[in-house]
């Protein structure tokens, strides 16, 4: 059985806020130790489970957050910047399944940091279905006819996830509080959590059905202001909706749509208030 792990940060366990997810904050090295403990237990329980091939993809920031010293041995990772499928990378029509580990709301949602991308988002969606991270990564998933098997992360992604994709497991490590509190299961108690949903996942995995994206998806991304929105319309082929902030995408597949995504983010980061 061969498994993708797509693992992000926000999601993973006791983290609550900003400061353990960004590299120039004191307290990133424990949220790296934390995150690479955390898809340990994940890895054990899928290998005992019967993986025998598993990716896991960084998925974070710039992506070079778990420390490969401390991984499972026997996992390959996947990581550092400029992935030309940014969370997605490595992923094709060869797997079995997919678990998003360490995931988060959507951007304006209740929820421990939730967001979508990078902060000049408000909005992403798909045919006029708002989305965040986790949508996007589903049907890019649902392109290769892979399902997503288990999501991670706090009580609000565990919702998103149980809405998004019919039948999918969640493993709730967290409680939102607020955007930057939490009640938290320990690393060990999350640890256990994780390891009978991941059994539970793959003994079911037959049940589970790929999130099938649209076969010409239109993107909209909202952005926060529209200097953001300019940046973003630099790319060939977008347009800015009169008197909004949102721009629009026409995607030929979910693969197009998904690296227009990545660049008209990339491009908005590059607005300043001077």
């Amino acid at each position: 059985m061969k498994l993708y792990i797509s693992a992000d940060m926000e999601g993973i366990t006791g983290l609550p806020d900003h400061t353990y997810v960004d590299s120039s904050k004191h307290n990133y090295e424990r949220g790296r130790r934390i995150m690479t403990e955390e898809v340990n237990y994940v890895l054990n329980a899928a290998y005992q489970s019967g993986c025998t091939d598993i990716l896991v993809n960084d998925s974070h920031s710039k992506m070079n957050n778990i420390l490969i010293d401390q991984l499972h041995p026997e996992a390959a990772l996947i990581t550092g910047d400029a992935k030309p499928f940014s969370m997605m990378q490595g992923l094709d029509a060869s797997f079995d399944g997919i678990f998003f580990i360490g995931y988060h709301a959507r951007a304006g949602q209740f929820g421990v940091m939730s967001h979508a991308m990078v902060h000049a988002v408000r909005n992403f969606s798909i045919n006029d279905e708002p989305m965040g991270e986790m949508g996007l990564n589903a049907y890019l998933a649902g392109y290769y006819g892979v399902p997503v098997l288990m999501v991670s992360g706090d009580d609000q992604a565990a919702a998103e996830a149980e809405e998004l994709i019919p039948g999918i497991k969640t493993a709730a490590v967290k409680q939102t509080i607020s955007r930057s509190a939490v009640k938290s299961l320990t690393p060990k108690k999350a640890g256990e959590l994780l390891q009978e949903r991941v059994q539970t996942a793959l003994e079911n995995r037959e049940k589970a059905k790929p999130l099938v994206p649209p076969e010409r998806p239109v993107l909209k991304i909202e952005f926060t202001n529209h200097g953001q929105a300019e940046w973003a319309n630099l790319m060939p082929g977008t347009s800015i909706l009169p008197g909004t902030t949102i721009v629009v995408y026409q995607a030929k597949d979910i693969l197009e749509a998904y690296q227009a995504m990545l660049v008209m983010v990339e491009l908005a980061i590059n607005t300043t208030f001077t």
